[in-house]
């Protein structure tokens, strides 16, 4: 159950060619400079670009999973650290690319794409190059953004650095006298299992008092971070960081507004949940950490071969090809499925162009893992459907839609798991639980911190200074606004900001969470209730990779996420699911 990196390179030594290679591409693109006007010229250079995609991303795949299965090998670090140092060298290199073909002009660029087959899929790049030509400058000042883009990335490599190679678990004495050690992975199911309210408050500040700790540490990182963004916005010419993020993609900043607009206005039904959690879990006071308690307790574990069964059984009403997609992508040797001293916390899907995608697990047995596993599955199945159809520098698909395929695989199982268990009390009120909380991660809590993200920003745009304390003021007020819980009462829970990985490593994701999901809801249902055309719209989607505009995409397959009414029916589902469990836990 581990992966098997032989795929990529066979040994050390092979990719050690590999990488070779690579630099020698990126010398001879460099070459290029000045002759994209000439049709012969314009066409090798981009086939030089695929080349390199062929093997350059191969490398940087190798070293980057080798890196994560275990942070504390300096070996693996300097071997990544080398590998991203030759693609900032390519940004360097070919930092004269777009502000040269802006000068040569659409009209001609166009003419080249049209008179061979070859470069028909750079057609949409074009296009995309030439609607964002106002914040692409000159040749010079291209270059010297390039020259500084590692030290713009620094706040993501330190926070990598103090939070997952530094990072030590902690050791809590449970109530029984076992002593165990708790860490950022599995600190969650041992909350889980806790009848103590003393013990899980340990357990929690076992991971939580880390991040108090270093809290002026961590606000010194965030704002190298927002500090670059700043940078970036003003040198490019936008309005704002949100506008920057989102102009590439084409996505209107309404998106992002309305998602937050429809979330802030709706949260009743979060704090009726939260009340019937307090009341029938019989707590004296209600803490973040303890939506993570079973309204059911069950002790059940899952294996990892029962997760995968579950997944497979709850798509075996769907075509063929697609549960063929699935048992592909979690075969042995792309799936690393246990924690391990070192491996990076969390779990994801790696993929890159025509190549078999990676999952990572940090699998602990709960039913949560269970649905981790279908999740990560559709996100690789998403790039398998893409890698069919799609020629190699259209596979990658926007962050935007990257969530449809994993959510929908979870909407999925809940139905299954729902449809084939026998329905007693417990198990009606654990699968509405799973229901609710799925909303509230996703949905919710992902749009809190997208508040938050938008918010700091603003922080540095209006010239605010960026502290642990007024990082923790914006969480504070957001929690209060959206659980109508005080968390300032759990100490450490304030720190939450320096927790989440997503807002240091990659600005304004997070709201892709929500919208992702309000998306395959929409899509799920469609499917579900046999709408005639929708497995294949979904399918469809998948398919088209990153061949146009996310949202455009999304309203090809049924979706329209530029209105209110699609963050609505999000919204109307959690109304219902909650006063289902007030009946059941009443019954």
């Amino acid at each position: 159950m581990k992966w098997d990196l032989s795929y990529l390179f066979p040994n050390l030594d092979e990719f050690e060619k590999g990488f070779k290679k690579s630099e020698e591409l990126v010398a001879k693109l460099a070459t290029y400079k000045g002759k994209l006007s000439n049709f012969s010229d314009f066409k090798e250079f981009f086939l030089l670009q695929k080349k390199f995609e062929e093997i350059g991303l191969k490398t940087y795949q190798y070293a980057s999973l080798l890196s994560d299965l275990n942070k504390k090998n300096s070996e693996n670090s300097a071997r990544l650290q080398k590998v991203q140092l030759a693609f900032v060298k390519l940004q360097q290199a070919l930092s004269f690319e777009e502000p040269e073909l802006i000068n040569i002009g659409k009209e001609k660029v166009m003419s080249f794409i049209d008179k061979d087959q070859d470069l028909e899929e750079y057609r949409f790049s074009m296009e995309k190059l030439f609607r964002r030509q106002e914040h692409i400058l000159d040749d010079k000042s291209e270059a010297l953004l390039a020259n500084y883009s590692q030290l713009a990335g620094a706040g993501r490599n330190l926070y990598s650095s103090l939070s997952v190679a530094d990072i030590e678990g902690q050791d809590v004495m449970l109530d029984n006298k076992e002593i165990v050690t708790i860490t950022n992975s599995n600190y969650r199911a041992f909350i889980q299992k806790s009848n103590s309210p003393e013990e899980r408050k340990e357990i929690f500040e076992a991971v939580f008092s880390y991040y108090e700790a270093h809290k002026n540490t961590y606000a010194s990182i965030y704002k190298n971070v927002l500090d670059a963004d700043y940078a970036r916005i003003n040198s490019r010419n936008y309005k704002s960081s949100l506008e920057s993020y989102l102009f590439n993609n084409n996505i209107p900043t309404s998106v992002y507004h309305n998602l937050t607009k429809v979330a802030r206005e709706n949260t009743q039904a979060i704090k009726k949940y939260i009340s019937l959690r307090k009341d029938y879990l019989g707590l004296e006071e209600y803490h973040t950490y303890d939506r993570f308690l079973d309204l059911a307790k069950s002790d059940k574990e899952y294996e990892f071969d029962e997760a995968k069964e579950l997944f497979f059984n709850s798509i075996k009403h769907l075509p063929e090809h697609f549960q063929e997609k699935a048992k592909d992508v979690l075969k042995e040797g792309f799936v690393d499925v246990y924690e391990q001293n070192g491996k990076r916390t969390g779990a994801y899907s790696s993929s890159m162009p025509n190549l078999h995608p990676y999952i990572l697990l940090n699998y602990s047995k709960t039913l949560g893992d269970v649905f981790t596993v279908a999740h990560e599955a559709g996100h690789s199945i998403h790039s398998m459907y893409s890698a069919e159809t799609q020629p190699s520098s259209l596979q990658n698909y926007t962050i935007f839609v990257a969530e449809v395929a994993s959510t929908f695989n979870e909407h999925n199982l809940l139905d299954y798991i729902i449809n084939e268990s026998k329905a007693s009390k417990n198990e009606k009120i654990s699968l509405l639980q799973r229901a609710i909380d799925d909303i509230l991660a996703t949905f919710y809590r992902q749009t809190l911190f997208a508040i938050y993200e938008l918010e700091a920003h603003k922080l540095v745009e209006n010239d605010q200074p960026i502290t642990a304390d007024t990082l923790s003021n914006i969480m504070i007020s957001l929690y209060k606004e959206f659980y109508d819980l005080d968390i300032t009462k759990e100490s450490v829970k304030q720190y939450v900001w320096a927790y989440i990985p997503h807002l240091f490593y990659t600005p304004f994701y997070v709201y892709q969470y929500a919208t992702s999901f309000a998306a395959s809801l929409k899509l799920y249902e469609d499917v579900k209730n046999n709408q005639l055309g929708a497995f294949e719209n979904y399918i469809n989607l998948l398919k088209s990779g990153g061949s146009d505009y996310p949202v455009k995409q999304l309203q090809n397959a049924g979706v329209d996420l530029t209105k209110e009414d699609a963050f609505k029916a999000v919204v109307n589902r959690l109304n219902e699911l909650v006063d289902e469990l007030a009946i059941v836990l009443k019954s």
